[in-house]
């Protein structure tokens, strides 16, 4: 465009007092009004058209979502940062896989491929949070991590779960069309259990009511959303989100659910052959059992539990997975505290006698991976506290004596382990 001349649109007759921009060609000009029409136009024709290549139709859709990555090629870039769990890494890679085929997919004889929402059952610090931040980070769709806990029915303190899709719209920087197609972590599911086996004829506003609210969102609908929550700011315009192409993900601990499955699959040996370490053995591991009848017995509704068809497990971490965790994931423990004593300039050493001891201590203390940070801070703060004051301080070394006597002065040697 150049300014200070009279230039008129070829298309519209405009002139460059009455639009925004005009650009000029060789013979012609055209308006920014006109370019936008014109872009319109083009999609919805391509959208439309249909180009054969060798008897196989090639349709190429407008503003599809284009993804690279295969499944297997998604595991191993979550093997990067999460250890183990190879069941529930496979189901996600795939899930995820099958996600974006279903964005770009073109229905032809009426065969719509619908979407399979995921539960991921799995104990608290065996990793189900860590492979939802972990998917978030490879994703180029939004991705909303909520928790459950927070959930209220409609007309009751707390949020609504309409929140989940004001997430997600926030992570779509409030582009509907971008969020119609993320994918949703709700954390904590198992909090929604309702109290016992029978439908409940009074309000169980943060269980049972919830997940009734739920139901509409996982099966696909259209649903009014306040982009910046709901109770907060009452008098704000409503979105509209259609819920059809969003992913929703659930993982939950479901504290007890083994005692469930032991008695659905019967574990006690019966007959004459019996194998007392293999017995042992499955009882460590129930979980690898759980099905949709267990996540009822716990206490989620049936109507949920068909929105969800996939159920996944994560195993509960032994000693040789905890231990790699300290130190093989990009994001390992014992690299980030090696990257906090660099800044110092101080080159953080801990002998493998030490570590072998940080992990026994995270078994005995039930946490799972999130234990193994409790047990490194009791160990390092008070060289974390020290050391920046002390000048010249190069080097600091981790013993198995040393984290032993920083162990056994805490609070954590006093406590009773069941």
């Amino acid at each position: 465009m150049a300014k200070g001349k009279n230039l008129q649109c070829a298309f519209c007759l405009k002139t460059n007092d009455d639009v925004l921009m005009i650009v000029s060609g060789a013979k012609a000009s055209i308006c920014n009004e006109c370019v936008e029409n014109a872009t319109k136009i083009i999609e919805q024709e391509l959208g439309k058209f249909e180009d054969r290549v060798d008897g196989k139709s090639n349709k190429k859709q407008v503003g599809e979502t284009k993804f690279h990555y295969k499944p297997i090629e998604i595991k191993e870039y979550l093997d990067q940062y999460v250890i183990g769990q190879e069941d529930a890494k496979k189901v996600l890679s795939v899930a995820i896989y099958n996600h974006y085929k279903r964005l770009n997919q073109i229905v032809r004889d009426d065969i719509e491929i619908e979407k399979s929402n995921i539960i991921m059952v799995g104990e608290t610090g065996s990793g189900k949070t860590l492979l939802a931040k972990s998917i978030a980070k490879m994703l180029n769709v939004p991705f909303a991590i909520a928790d459950a806990t927070v959930f209220t029915e409609a007309g009751y303190v707390g949020e609504d779960v309409e929140s989940i899709l004001s997430r997600l719209l926030q992570a779509a920087d409030y582009d509907v069309e971008q969020a119609q197609k993320g994918i949703v972590f709700i954390d904590e599911i198992d909090k929604l259990g309702r109290k016992s086996d029978n439908p409940s004829i009074t309000r169980d506003v943060s269980g049972e009511g919830v997940q009734q609210g739920l139901l509409k969102l996982l099966e696909g609908a259209d649903v009014l959303v306040p982009p910046q929550g709901g109770r907060k700011h009452p008098d704000q315009k409503m979105v509209k989100i259609n819920t059809q192409n969003i992913l929703f993900i659930c993982g939950g601990a479901f504290e007890g659910i083994d005692k469930m499955i032991a008695r659905r699959i019967q574990t006690s040996s019966i007959g004459f052959k019996t194998n007392k370490e293999d017995e042992n053995v499955e009882k460590d591991n129930l979980i690898q059992y759980v099905n949709s009848q267990d996540l009822r017995s716990f206490g989620l509704i049936p109507e949920l539990l068909g929105r969800m068809p996939v159920v996944t497990f994560l195993k509960s971490l032994d000693k040789s997975a905890l231990r790699r965790i300290l130190t093989e994931p990009k994001n390992a423990l014992i690299k980030q505290y090696t990257r906090l004593f660099e800044y110092e300039d101080i080159q953080l050493e801990i002998t493998d006698e030490a570590l072998d001891y940080i992990v026994e201590k995270a078994i005995e203390f039930k946490l799972g991976g999130r234990g193994l940070r409790s047990i490194c801070e009791l160990v390092m703060t008070d060289a974390m506290y020290e050391l920046p004051s002390q000048k010249g301080a190069k080097h600091f070394a981790i013993s198995l004596e040393y984290a032993k006597e920083k162990i056994e002065k805490s609070k954590y040697a006093y406590q009773k382990v069941a």
